[in-house]
């Protein structure tokens, strides 16, 4: 049972569990600023979502393209979603 609680696997699981509370603190807590919060709440998921890529789905030991373009896609993503969070589009008539 020891062995279980020394895997990657547990570690990076309750990491993910930490950085689950770590969401909820941060949008349960956010006062005024909400951008801010949910700029932090979109990150700590984008870092989520790497780390079942990586581990989960085995993508660490994967060919380097493969791992390249997964790396690649979260970053995207990362930028997009934070960009649209906080640019302001003028409203549509």
């Amino acid at each position: 049972m020891a062995w279980l609680l020394r895997s990657r696997y547990t570690v990076i699981w309750l990491a993910l569990v930490g950085a689950t509370l770590l969401s909820w603190a941060l949008g349960g807590g956010a006062g005024d600023d909400k951008t801010l919060a949910a700029s932090g709440i979109i990150l700590v998921s984008l870092i989520k979502v790497r780390y079942v890529v990586l581990d989960f789905m085995e993508l660490r030991h994967a060919p380097n393209l493969m791992r390249l373009v997964a790396e690649l896609w979260i970053a995207l993503l990362a930028i997009v979603l934070v960009t649209m969070l906080w640019v302001e589009l003028p409203p549509v008539s």
